[in-house]
């Protein structure tokens, strides 16, 4: 089992200094390929990546690629995506095959593995046993309709690995979603800049002026001690009965009437994100003030939504899961599964986020955003990857324009000798802070130091 099976306990939150090295060093990007990615279980794919006994999914991270493939006994095998002749790749992107073949030199082995092809293999002398022509594979696992792979083989086993997530998301059933849409693009700095965008919402009145009513300062909790370990999960502060009411006033929404209110709220989402609700909410939403008095709390807004939203969907074929409402908020709104996922939960879909180092260059990453989505059986769209390199609000919408807009001057500014290292918020970045003790661990360097 893996030494780092269990984390260790939170400390005190306080502020801290991150240090710039891991951002903009070659000589940590190149550490990190050999103490995190080849020791840390990561999301490679979708099961619906792999339908059919010979579709595969190449998974670059780093300098290493895995071939993840449907083998003839319909399980998901992993394998390094190497010629074991003379070190050429053998497969890129996705696709179907009876074979992983070589262009160099015509050696070929067959979907579970085996070697198929060997030209002359007399001429050896007997060296060349089935062991050592048999692809080195590496340990994959399935949880949530997602396909993850670990290349160190005495790892602990995905399911500890993933408890908290699969503990508190499960009852989502993301393996029952569906992509909805899907993009990818390089981006000009750290894979740890780009994802740390997108686990905080300390940014969000600068970066997003436009969601002023929708998020605010000193309105989320994040909870990284004990059961969560690794991961880092945030949402809304308040809780139970008090919990709409407190977001309602932490939004500046006192004094509007919450039936157009959340309608707009929901629309704006739509048209500059595409993600965090559906077309079934937004059109919901716009019947509020027909269907609800005026005088409506935001409470009632919110449960006759939900209500209303899941009729139209069981109309169309779509069942959601049964959530308790008490796990529903103790889930939050935004999970960074260790170490470069984030997903954004809902009842209906999912927003999910991922950054990858592009080799070991430090300034360069890949970065992924897809949704998935509950569609009625047989009507989920068919959508590929599309590479989008123009980070602008006309390919990517305004939301993650405004976001792609940070990254390269974040990128140039932690180069310059002004700057002392990252300071985030104890409490609105928390996530940051827990996110970089747990990195610590994996590259056995120190936790960030406090400030003062």
């Amino acid at each position: 089992m893996n030494a780092l099976g269990a984390a260790p306990a939170r400390a005190q939150v306080q502020p801290v200094v991150i240090p710039n090295e891991p951002f903009v060093s070659r000589e940590y990007a190149e550490a990190e390929a050999d103490k995190l990615w080849v020791k840390v279980w990561q999301m490679a794919c979708r099961v619906e990546d792999l339908p059919k006994v010979g579709d595969y999914v190449t998974y670059d991270i780093g300098d290493e690629s895995i071939i993840l493939v449907r083998s003839p006994d319909e399980t998901i095998r992993g394998f390094y995506n190497v010629c074991l002749h003379r070190g050429r790749r053998l497969m890129e992107g996705c696709g179907h095959t009876n074979q992983f073949y070589c262009r160099f030199h015509g050696w070929s082995w067959n979907i579970d593995g085996t070697n198929r092809t060997c030209l002359g293999p007399e001429d050896w002398q007997g060296a060349l046993t089935e062991e050592s022509l048999t692809m080195k594979q590496v340990k994959v696992g399935l949880w949530g309709g997602w396909v993850w792979i670990n290349m160190d083989l005495d790892c602990q086993p995905l399911e500890e690995f993933l408890a908290p997530v699969i503990r508190q998301l499960g009852p989502f059933e993301t393996d029952k979603m569906r992509y909805a849409w899907r993009q990818w693009l390089y981006f000009p700095c750290n894979w740890k800049v780009a994802l740390g965008a997108f686990n905080e919402s300390y940014h969000v009145h600068a970066s997003h002026p436009q969601l002023g009513r929708g998020m605010g300062v000193q309105a989320w909790w994040c909870r990284t001690e004990g059961a969560h370990a690794w991961h880092g999960p945030m949402g809304p502060r308040g809780g139970d009965g008090q919990k709409m009411k407190g977001l309602s006033e932490a939004r500046g929404m006192a004094g509007e009437d919450p039936r157009e209110a959340v309608a707009e709220d929901l629309q704006m989402m739509w048209d500059t994100l595409r993600a965090v609700t559906t077309e079934t909410f937004v059109e919901a939403a716009k019947r509020l003030k027909d269907e609800l008095p005026e005088g409506a709390s935001m409470e009632e807004v919110g449960m006759h939504l939900l209500l209303s939203a899941k009729a139209d969907d069981a109309a169309r074929g779509v069942v959601w899961p049964e959530v308790a409402p008490q796990h529903l908020a103790e889930t939050g709104i935004d999970w960074h599964v260790f170490p470069n996922s984030i997903f954004l939960p809902s009842l209906t879909t999912v927003l999910c986020y991922r950054a990858r180092p592009n080799g070991t260059d430090p300034n360069s990453c890949i970065f992924e955003v897809y949704v998935i989505e509950r569609f009625p059986e047989g009507q989920e769209p068919k959508t590929e990857w599309v590479f989008e390199e123009d980070p602008s609000e006309e390919k990517w919408r305004l939301i993650l324009a405004q976001d792609f807009g940070n990254m390269a001057a974040v990128q140039k500014g932690m180069k310059s000798r002004g700057y002392l290292g990252a300071r985030p918020n104890p409490i609105e970045e928390e996530t940051v802070i827990h996110f970089y003790r747990m990195l610590a661990e994996y590259m056995g360097t120190g936790a960030p130091e406090p400030i003062g």
